[in-house]
């Protein structure tokens, strides 16, 4: 397994497939390779404008943490960024101060982790412990919209056994995105593999309006509108099965491509049917559209 050196992940043995990515990027037309590019500066300015109303909501959050429960109001945490580089994440501390104490590090359990504080609870299901991540935006450290951000001990393990998962570091992580509307949080490898392909099919469709959407799904979830509701009214509603036996009358049935050639497909279909087990050549992924389901 690879080490942390600096602030970059050592290669070769952990390496991004830029090339791959880069290719998929073209495909997808000179709109995407340009947006890609533009999307630093739209990211920072828009980040900026939003930190005005989002600044008093922050302090007075800031407050509420610190007099509920013992410890700082924001939660530093070093994360991988693009390329590999770690940086610092700030957030709303919603857990106890000595959560990983005892078990080091350790992902989230969703609503019912008993390290969360009440507050914290309140925070996560509104979303508003993200807020001071706007800041991360501003230094270009983050994106409005991206794959989310991992621990850099988690990458290290992620990175060996799951095929392809660096390529999520072609681009800057986001405070929100197409896997993280649809997907819950991680909890497992299973998890981590359904919001890889939902990342891939970010990176490689990455487009003005795609992310417009996106921040106003994001934004009905944040007044309390119902996650499904609010994918669904945006037209983003995303399926991810993993598939165990690539092998199955099934997948004979529907046919099995490359995971590479798969992933560069999945544009224009909403159902994935994914399979990551087997031996380095049956890692595959299928992909099916039902006509239940209008395309993006």
């Amino acid at each position: 397994m690879s080490v942390i050196e600096s602030n970059t992940i050592t290669q070769p043995e952990l390496t991004i497939d830029a090339v791959y990515i880069k290719e998929q990027l073209q495909t997808n037309g000179p709109s995407a390779v340009g947006y890609i590019k533009l999307k630093d500066l739209l990211d920072r300015i828009l980040a900026a404008i939003m930190l005005v109303p989002a600044f008093p909501m922050i302090v007075a959050l800031i407050v509420v943490v610190r007099l509920t429960s013992r410890g700082p109001g924001i939660f530093k945490q070093a994360r991988v960024g693009k390329d590999g580089k770690n940086y610092t994440m700030y957030k709303l501390r919603s857990m106890t101060v000595d959560a990983e104490t005892k078990t080091g590090p350790a992902w989230s359990q969703g609503a019912s982790d008993p390290r969360t504080t009440f507050v914290g609870k309140i925070l996560r299901k509104l979303y508003l412990d993200e807020l001071p991540q706007l800041f991360n935006v501003v230094k270009g450290e983050m994106s409005l919209i991206g794959p989310r951000p991992e621990r850099p001990e988690f990458v290290q393990i992620l990175g060996t056994d799951i095929p392809g998962y660096l390529n999520r570091l072609a681009i800057k992580p986001g405070i929100t995105g197409l896997a993280q509307i649809n997907l819950p949080a991680d909890s497992d490898l299973d998890s981590v593999k359904k919001k890889l392909v939902l990342d891939t099919e970010y990176i490689q469709t990455a487009g003005f309006f795609l992310d417009l959407r996106i921040l106003l799904c994001t934004a009905l979830k944040l007044i309390a509108i119902k996650g499904t509701t609010a994918i669904s009214l945006m037209n983003l509603k995303r399926e991810v099965t993993l598939i165990g036996d690539p092998t199955s009358e099934d997948a004979t049935a529907k046919g099995v491509v490359s995971l590479k050639e798969a992933l560069g497909a999945e544009k224009n279909g909403l159902k994935h049917e994914v399979n990551f087990n087997g031996t380095e050549s049956s890692k595959e992924l299928r992909r099916t559209t039902p006509g239940k389901i209008k395309p993006r």
